[in-house]
């Protein structure tokens, strides 16, 4: 695992432009995020051009189908070349689900899930089924469990659920957080955020950051500045 836990999400569908930043960043990052806008508009060729840069990749396509489905998509993604370092499916697929993943993936690559998506409050989960006697950090915890009964490497989750995965599952769960805005930044369309050095000091591996990244006139100085601040906490 790279040292840096920066992992910059090049959420983009413009090629030349995810391939600039992953080369503008590799010396101040650990990771770059390829997510479905990019990787449906480029597929795999779109991939092995960011690839190609030496960064490791974290192929977040959020998976959730059948188990047979879901295991059969993830032995074409072992396929790869470079295979990707990290790739996920949505928790909520269930254990029979994320258990016959595992199985595909057969520790190639770190396989997690994703618990709750950090643009979802309590109402915004209520809204979609789940029990309301539970909050958000609860129904997290919950499918942390089963992700890890199921043979899955760790989980992403929001910096807020971060205390209580670290005390249910320990320090070798790993922990995945989107949901990183440095104190200056605007929260768009998250709505359970976190400062990295919160995030770090609450338990998380690795931060994934895009926007406060990608979208400053200097990228690369950009998380320069994030990493130094990490280090001087």
């Amino acid at each position: 695992m790279p040292v840096n836990p920066i992992c910059v999400a090049l959420d983009t569908p413009d090629l030349v432009q995810a391939v600039a930043l992953a080369r503008a960043l590799k010396p101040h990052v650990g990771w770059a995020k390829i997510g479905m806008e990019f990787f449906y508009a480029h597929g795999i060729a779109g991939y092995a051009r960011v690839a190609e840069t030496g960064l490791p990749v974290f192929l977040d396509l959020k998976l959730h189908d059948i188990p047979n489905t879901v295991a059969s998509a993830m032995a074409a993604l072992m396929r790869i070349e470079p295979r990707p370092a990290i790739v996920n499916l949505h928790a909520t697929g269930g254990f029979d689900m994320m258990k016959a993943a595992a199985e595909a993936v057969a520790g190639r690559s770190k396989l997690i899930a994703v618990t709750i998506l950090t643009s979802l409050s309590d109402d915004d989960i209520w809204a979609t089924g789940f029990e309301m006697a539970k909050n958000t950090e609860a129904h997290v915890r919950s499918l942390a469990e089963l992700s890890k009964r199921a043979g899955l490497d760790g989980v992403v989750c929001s910096p807020h659920d971060l205390v209580g995965i670290r005390h249910d599952l320990g320090k070798d769960f790993l922990t995945v957080v989107p949901g990183i805005r440095p104190a200056d930044a605007a929260t768009q369309d998250q709505k359970r955020v976190a400062t990295p050095a919160a995030a770090r000091a609450a338990g998380a591996d690795i931060l994934v950051i895009g926007r406060a990244i990608t979208g400053a006139a200097d990228p690369a100085r950009a998380a320069q500045t994030i990493l130094e601040g990490l280090d001087a906490g």
